[in-house]
């Protein structure tokens, strides 16, 4: 199994329009940040992990082959927006998507001639899957169960992502708390890869969790290895901030692939 992360930024992405920060103004690629997403794959499977705007450009970087399922944590734009960008990877066949009853209403509002009965000639081929938290779904060799953390007062659907045979994964966005109960989908056993968001240092924020959050976290459920996503230009430069961060938890960046 192996972990491409397509983008690791906030809605706003990294730089920020009209901003003149100290990272907004980096030249060091780890500090451009797009929408997150991020692609889990084996030799023969192919899931994506959310779709925001960006994603016709991300996968320009990308080898163009089959998305076998898309896994959607929530609703928010900068992890739905790109969803009409499936249409050239419908050319493999139908691609099912698969997201909470909320973002499921909600895609029904916001890109409702994606699922008309008869469809404009052109839309994206996709079918759309509601989960039910904590019952497991199987993709070819993956086995994914989707659990439930909260931003703010929104449910997020989180993934643990188990390859037969093979490592877990365990991925998390937006998350501001986690219900104890929703522990038990993540360890034991742990991960053997924990993605979980870390928005910046320094002032709360009302629905993400601050990078002593990350890592007052990670401690909890014993995480091997971490890497932190969703974060904002107030973060800090990448360099200067894995410099602060334990040996086991650092940044990710865009294009980032790790083997799992």
């Amino acid at each position: 199994m192996k972990i491409t992360f397509l983008g690791t930024g906030t809605s706003v992405g990294v730089p920020a329009i009209g901003c003149n920060c100290y990272t907004c103004r980096s030249t060091d690629p780890h500090d451009k940040r797009l929408r997150c997403s991020a692609l889990v794959e084996s030799d023969c499977t192919r899931l994506l992990i959310d779709v925001g705007p960006d994603f016709r450009q991300q996968m320009l970087a990308q080898p163009f082959r089959k998305i076998d399922a898309v896994l959607l944590t929530h609703i928010h734009y900068d992890h739905v927006g790109g969803l009409d960008d499936l249409r050239p990877f419908c050319q493999f066949g139908e691609i099912n998507i698969y997201a909470d009853q909320i973002t499921s209403d909600g895609l029904m509002k916001t890109v409702p001639y994606c699922f008309a009965e008869n469809r404009y000639p052109g839309v994206p081929a996709i079918q759309l899957h509601t989960l039910t938290p904590h019952e497991p779904i199987i993709v070819n060799e993956f086995t994914v169960t989707p659990f439930t953390v909260w931003h703010g007062k929104l449910p997020i659907t989180a993934y643990r992502i188990e390859e037969q045979g093979g490592p877990t994964l365990v991925y998390i966005t937006d998350m501001k708390t986690i219900d104890d109960a929703e522990l038990q989908y993540i360890s034991p056993p742990q991960p053997s890869l924990l993605v979980v968001n870390a928005l910046r240092f320094g002032k709360e924020h009302y629905s993400h969790q601050l990078v002593p959050d990350a890592i007052d976290f990670v401690r909890r459920v014993e995480a091997p290895r971490t890497l932190l996503i969703h974060s904002c230009h107030d973060i800090g430069r990448h360099a200067e901030v894995n410099a602060l961060l334990p040996h086991d938890i650092k940044l990710a960046y865009d294009g980032q692939v790790v083997e799992v």
